[in-house]
């Protein structure tokens, strides 16, 4: 199921979204949203009667966490590599905080702070409900849903910084979308599903999920392990190999398959 969070030109609701994706990952031209009365992390899907052609509607980001993003780096042994890092021994944490968050079709602000502005192609985990300590044979009980996500970073400030916390935290460093998918287990990733980048149409990231050092449950049960993870926390599972620089009007598209396609543009903050 496909759980959206839209607007027709009034207050923001949640919806199930019908229909097929094409191998591009965007729905045939009769899809619809069908509305629900709430956020169905809380209030459980209660469907309303009342439905809209999707291509009518703006969609906005799927989830606003109310407490954390958290970011995986390196999770892919090839991305470590192309920044000359090692694979790390167990996964490597940071935060980027919930402003950080947009939708699709949103912009992504290009800060004057930095001069190395690069996206990163991720797979994202919802989770569904308060947990911690979760263990890994458990993490599906706690997992709301997936999307796509774009972990942009400054990577000028990266390499100067000591930590991750400025390069990966200003406003729009977190584009989501364009919905959550609700019904694919782990295991759907663990398998391998793929991974791509576009910018301005080219393709620039070309992975697969399969090349995760740290699968889903092992990351789920990690994080929990050190921090409550709350219904609406985004687990950003890493980017594979092939990041590089944005500039002020470049289009970025994300597609995994399966999850759909998320796109942004560039503007300048």
């Amino acid at each position: 199921m496909r759980i959206a969070r839209f607007t027709t030109g009034e207050d923001p609701q949640y919806g199930v979204v019908t229909g097929e994706l094409d191998e591009f990952g965007q729905p045939d031209e009769d899809a619809v949203v069908v509305a629900l009365a709430g956020d169905p992390l809380y209030v459980g899907m209660k469907l309303l009667d009342q439905e809209h052609q999707l291509s009518d509607v703006r969609l906005l980001a799927p989830v606003l966490p109310r407490s954390k993003v958290v970011g995986i780096g390196r999770n892919y042994a090839a991305h470590a590599a192309e920044m000359g890092n090692d694979v790390p021994a167990e996964p490597l944490m940071f935060l980027k905080p919930n402003t950080s968050v947009v939708g699709p079709g949103d912009p992504i602000f290009y800060p004057p702070q930095t001069s190395n502005l690069h996206f990163e192609g991720e797979l994202a985990v919802v989770i569904g409900r308060i947990c911690r300590d979760v263990p890994p044979e458990q993490a599906t009980d706690v997992i709301h849903g997936y999307t796509i996500a774009n972990d942009v970073t400054a990577r000028d400030l990266q390499k100067g910084d000591v930590q991750f916390t400025r390069a990966k935290g200003f406003d729009s460093f977190c584009p989501l979308g364009p919905w959550i998918e609700t019904d694919l287990d782990p295991q759907h990733f663990a398998d391998g599903v793929r991974v791509q980048t576009f910018l301005n149409g080219d393709l620039k990231q070309d992975g697969s999920t399969a090349d995760l050092i740290f699968d889903v449950p092992t990351l789920v049960s990690y994080v929990s392990s050190v921090m409550t993870l709350l219904p609406g926390d985004v687990i950003l599972t890493g980017t594979p190999e092939g990041v590089g620089p944005m500039e002020v009007g470049d289009e970025v598209e994300i597609s995994i398959a399966g999850l759909g396609t998320l796109t942004n543009k560039v503007a300048q903050r």
